[in-house]
């Protein structure tokens, strides 16, 4: 009996109270001081290189699976067109939009975000949606999800937030009681988990979802005009996803379905076609929004939108290793008239994602051909594993030089963005945690309800510590008073206990 007692405590123990409390260090050794906000310019101000300890977190992140990406490791692609419905050279600068009618070559790489290469593709999940488009400009990087918001709004608990939905480094199994008792610490999560534990998180096919930038990103025009967009791609196919029942059937019946229907119907000649649209605020609008318009956990409620262009996918890749796994996505990877704005979990993705593709890839990535720019690549960086361009510069490898004229142009300087503050860690201080998730839930279908309610009780019911599983009940009832009624009954939670954690 006594052995019985020692072996649960075992397998629970990570949940106890009793454990000891440690300081988080860097790997240096030196202890953190804040590890739930970046270090930033004012509140609404750009990221800091000096966070070191951002930096570090997201360096290592990078750097934790040797060949395989650590996430969108799942992935499928596909060749294609964009087309431009109008000019909205008043807007942006930016080639693909300069006139109507301009087709600029593209390629989109679909994916799943947590598992692995092999998983199937049943397994709920945000899925990724990148597309590349190779500008006369250069490459520009549109990576986004097929959801529009994301679980955190700081880049510097993408490493954490990604750990807890791993599998365990124990048993090497996902565990519903590592990811809810870090999203229990995040109320934020709560728009994103709405969002993902509905049937969208199950998607029937990649041509019948929609596709989302998530970040807010600045459009500049050749005056020097800067308005804050969203973008988002609307699928002519329409929405269809598959609810609790089908997707048990659809994973005994095929593993790969999203793959195998995409390429299918794109052989049949069958083109699957997105129209997209863009949200576009001034700076004065953004900021008198009820709520943080930077913050990647919002959507800009009733904000109108436009289409701007339409992309047709219409070739599959020749060689699944050399287009498909090869390519790199990074936000990084941006044009003249467009910029990043100041959201803090795009401003850290801006350095992780290129870091990762050079850790993936080596520094030589964009030589390959499926990331290899239309526009010619003038400048000194050299060297490097697998370096196979011919290089025409001579003895001159430095810049400025009075032997070669190769310099840099002014018009293409980075916008001059006002900035207000001191330097600080500190949270956005409008984070409004719940209330999107509500419009969201009360948006909802009967049904769509219903399989949203399943889908979470579900997790949500393999959760042992009665503390998180409230705590999460509670979010959800802070969203919608039904949301949560429904969910405690399905996951037989206390519905009192609920109200009071959250009123606190």
């Amino acid at each position: 009996m006594q052995m019985s007692k020692i072996s649960l405590f075992i397998t629970v123990g990570v949940f106890s109270a009793s454990i000891q409390a440690q300081t988080l260090t860097r790997d240096n050794g030196a202890p953190v001081g804040d590890n739930q906000n970046s270090t930033v310019a004012g509140e609404n101000g750009s990221v800091l290189l000096q966070d070191v300890h951002l930096i570090q977190k997201l360096q290592r992140f990078a750097r934790e699976r040797i060949p395989e990406r650590v996430v969108h490791a799942r992935g499928t692609g596909a060749h294609g067109e964009f087309v431009a419905s109008d000019d909205f050279s008043e807007l942006t600068a930016s080639a693909p939009f300069s006139k109507s009618g301009k087709v600029t070559p593209v390629f989109v790489r679909f994916s799943t975000v947590v598992h692995s290469k092999g998983s199937p593709e049943t397994l709920r999940d945000p899925r990724g949606f990148a597309t590349k488009f190779y500008t006369e400009q250069g490459n520009w990087d549109l990576v986004g999800n097929n959801l529009p918001v994301f679980f955190i709004r700081d880049s510097i608990k993408f490493p954490d937030m990604v750990h807890s939905l791993k599998p365990s480094p124990v048993t090497n199994v996902q565990d519903p009681n590592r990811f809810f008792d870090f999203f229990s610490h995040e109320p934020g999560s709560t728009n994103m988990l709405t969002w993902v534990y509905s049937n969208l998180g199950t998607p029937a096919s990649y041509r019948t979802m929609n596709g989302f930038g998530v970040h807010a990103y600045k459009w500049y025009n050749t005056q020097g005009d800067v308005n804050y967009v969203k973008f988002e791609w609307k699928s002519q196919q329409g929405i269809e996803s598959l609810g609790p029942d089908q997707v048990v059937k659809v994973q005994s019946q095929d593993f790969n379905h999203l793959t195998n229907d995409l390429y299918t119907e794109i052989r049949r000649g069958n083109y699957p076609k997105w129209d997209l649209h863009v949200k576009v605020l001034s700076p004065e609008q953004l900021h008198k929004l009820d709520y943080n318009g930077l913050d990647a956990t919002k959507v800009w409620l009733d904000v109108p939108d436009m289409k701007v262009g339409t992309m047709t996918l219409n070739r599959i890749p020749e060689n699944f290793f050399l287009e498909t796994e090869q390519s790199a996505f990074a936000p990084s990877n941006l044009i003249p008239g467009i910029e990043p704005s100041e959201d803090r979990l795009l401003q850290g993705r801006l350095f992780a994602y290129a870091d990762t593709q050079l850790h993936r890839l080596s520094a030589n990535l964009f030589q390959l051909p499926v990331n290899k720019p239309l526009a010619t690549v003038n400048n000194h960086n050299q060297n490097g594993l697998s370096n196979n361009a011919i290089k025409a510069n001579g003895d001159v490898n430095y810049e400025p030089s009075r032997q070669l004229d190769l310099s840099e142009d002014a018009q293409f300087k980075a916008l001059q963005t006002p900035l207000s503050g001191t330097v600080l860690q500190k949270a956005i201080s409008n984070p409004r945690d719940y209330y999107q998730a509500g419009v969201f839930y009360r948006s909802m279908s009967a049904q769509d309800k219903s399989d949203l309610i399943v889908n979470l009780a579900g997790d949500l019911n393999k959760v042992i510590d009665k503390d998180i599983k409230e705590t999460m009940v509670s979010f959800f009832y802070r969203a919608d008073k039904d949301y949560g009624t429904r969910l405690a009954k399905a996951t037989n939670t206390d519905l009192n206990s609920v109200k009071n954690k959250a009123m606190m």
